[in-house]
Protein backbone atom coordinates (compact mmCIF):
# COMPACT_ATOMS: atom_id res chain seq x y z
CA UNK A 1 0.00 0.00 0.00
CA UNK A 2 1.09 3.40 -1.11
CA UNK A 3 1.38 6.54 1.22
CA UNK A 4 -0.45 9.53 -0.32
CA UNK A 5 1.45 12.77 0.38
CA UNK A 6 0.30 15.81 2.30
CA UNK A 7 1.49 18.99 0.89
CA UNK A 8 -0.14 20.69 4.01
CA UNK A 9 2.82 20.55 6.21
CA UNK A 10 3.52 23.73 8.37
CA UNK A 11 6.30 25.51 8.22
CA UNK A 12 7.18 27.94 10.86
CA UNK A 13 10.74 29.18 9.64
CA UNK A 14 9.69 30.85 6.70
CA UNK A 15 8.00 34.04 6.41
CA UNK A 16 5.60 35.41 4.02
CA UNK A 17 6.19 37.09 0.89
CA UNK A 18 6.83 40.76 1.95
CA UNK A 19 6.74 44.07 -0.70
CA UNK A 20 10.28 45.93 -0.82
CA UNK A 21 10.75 49.33 -1.55
CA UNK A 22 13.05 49.51 -4.45
CA UNK A 23 14.12 52.92 -4.84
CA UNK A 24 17.94 52.42 -6.54
CA UNK A 25 15.53 53.25 -10.49
CA UNK A 26 14.53 56.87 -9.20
CA UNK A 27 18.14 57.19 -7.69
CA UNK A 28 19.47 56.66 -10.96
CA UNK A 29 17.40 58.69 -12.87
CA UNK A 30 18.15 61.75 -10.75
CA UNK A 31 21.93 61.23 -10.95
CA UNK A 32 21.31 60.97 -14.82
CA UNK A 33 19.00 63.93 -14.73
CA UNK A 34 21.61 66.03 -12.91
CA UNK A 35 24.51 64.87 -14.99
CA UNK A 36 22.66 66.40 -17.96
CA UNK A 37 21.50 69.29 -16.27
CA UNK A 38 25.34 69.70 -15.50
CA UNK A 39 26.38 68.58 -18.90
CA UNK A 40 24.26 70.79 -20.72
CA UNK A 41 25.29 74.01 -18.28
CA UNK A 42 28.82 73.46 -19.31
CA UNK A 43 27.75 73.09 -22.64
CA UNK A 44 26.49 76.46 -22.64
CA UNK A 45 29.08 78.40 -20.76
CA UNK A 46 31.46 77.62 -22.91
CA UNK A 47 29.45 78.45 -25.89
CA UNK A 48 28.80 81.74 -24.01
CA UNK A 49 32.22 82.12 -23.78
CA UNK A 50 33.44 81.51 -27.53
CA UNK A 51 30.21 83.92 -28.73
CA UNK A 52 31.81 86.54 -26.23
CA UNK A 53 35.25 85.78 -27.29
CA UNK A 54 34.32 86.11 -31.75
CA UNK A 55 31.86 88.94 -30.66
CA UNK A 56 32.54 91.95 -32.75
CA UNK A 57 33.14 95.35 -30.40
CA UNK A 58 32.81 98.42 -32.04
CA UNK A 59 34.90 100.25 -29.67
CA UNK A 60 37.60 98.82 -30.43
CA UNK A 61 37.20 99.28 -33.90
CA UNK A 62 36.45 102.60 -33.84
CA UNK A 63 39.38 103.34 -31.56
CA UNK A 64 42.03 101.72 -33.89
CA UNK A 65 40.63 103.05 -36.89
CA UNK A 66 41.00 106.40 -35.05
CA UNK A 67 44.50 105.74 -34.17
CA UNK A 68 45.56 104.87 -37.72
CA UNK A 69 43.99 107.94 -39.59
CA UNK A 70 45.98 109.48 -41.76
CA UNK A 71 45.98 113.06 -41.16
CA UNK A 72 47.87 114.50 -43.83
CA UNK A 73 44.37 115.08 -45.34
CA UNK A 74 42.23 117.79 -43.10
CA UNK A 75 38.84 117.26 -44.61
CA UNK A 76 38.17 113.85 -44.77
CA UNK A 77 40.07 113.53 -41.06
CA UNK A 78 37.78 116.36 -39.18
CA UNK A 79 35.02 114.29 -40.87
CA UNK A 80 36.21 110.99 -39.83
CA UNK A 81 37.22 111.99 -36.62
CA UNK A 82 33.70 113.65 -35.46
CA UNK A 83 31.84 110.45 -36.58
CA UNK A 84 34.15 107.92 -35.32
CA UNK A 85 35.02 110.40 -31.67
CA UNK A 86 31.34 109.98 -31.38
CA UNK A 87 31.52 106.83 -30.17
CA UNK A 88 33.31 107.84 -27.19
CA UNK A 89 31.99 111.40 -26.16
CA UNK A 90 29.54 110.00 -23.65
CA UNK A 91 31.96 108.01 -21.49
CA UNK A 92 32.05 111.02 -19.06
CA UNK A 93 31.36 114.77 -18.85
CA UNK A 94 34.97 115.26 -19.39
CA UNK A 95 35.34 113.20 -22.91
CA UNK A 96 32.19 115.06 -23.79
CA UNK A 97 33.41 118.48 -23.11
CA UNK A 98 36.51 117.45 -24.89
CA UNK A 99 34.44 116.16 -28.00
CA UNK A 100 32.74 119.06 -28.62
CA UNK A 101 35.68 121.28 -28.41
CA UNK A 102 37.58 119.16 -30.63
CA UNK A 103 34.42 119.20 -32.99
CA UNK A 104 34.22 122.73 -32.64
CA UNK A 105 37.85 123.05 -33.39
CA UNK A 106 37.83 120.82 -36.94
CA UNK A 107 34.61 123.01 -38.07
CA UNK A 108 36.71 125.13 -39.92
CA UNK A 109 38.07 122.42 -42.16
CA UNK A 110 34.24 121.01 -43.13
CA UNK A 111 32.57 122.10 -45.77
CA UNK A 112 34.40 124.03 -47.63
CA UNK A 113 35.79 122.81 -51.30
CA UNK A 114 39.76 123.49 -50.19
CA UNK A 115 41.17 123.06 -46.76
CA UNK A 116 44.26 123.81 -45.21
CA UNK A 117 46.18 121.48 -43.18
CA UNK A 118 45.94 120.66 -39.66
CA UNK A 119 47.32 123.42 -37.34
CA UNK A 120 49.60 121.94 -34.69
CA UNK A 121 46.83 123.29 -31.73
CA UNK A 122 43.91 120.75 -33.29
CA UNK A 123 46.62 118.08 -33.99
CA UNK A 124 47.37 118.05 -30.14
CA UNK A 125 43.58 117.85 -29.48
CA UNK A 126 43.13 114.96 -31.32
CA UNK A 127 46.09 113.27 -29.54
CA UNK A 128 44.76 114.59 -25.93
CA UNK A 129 41.37 112.90 -27.26
CA UNK A 130 42.77 109.92 -28.20
CA UNK A 131 44.79 109.59 -24.67
CA UNK A 132 41.74 109.60 -22.76
CA UNK A 133 40.18 106.91 -25.04
CA UNK A 134 39.72 103.58 -22.40
CA UNK A 135 38.75 100.66 -24.96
Amino acid sequence: MVKEQSYDIPLHDIKPIVEVNEYSFYYFLGIAFLGALLIAGIVYLIYKWFEKRNAFNQRKEHFRLLSSLDLSNAKESAYAITMLGATFKDDSPRHHEMYENLTNRLEEYKYKKEVSTLSKEVLGYIELYKEMIDV
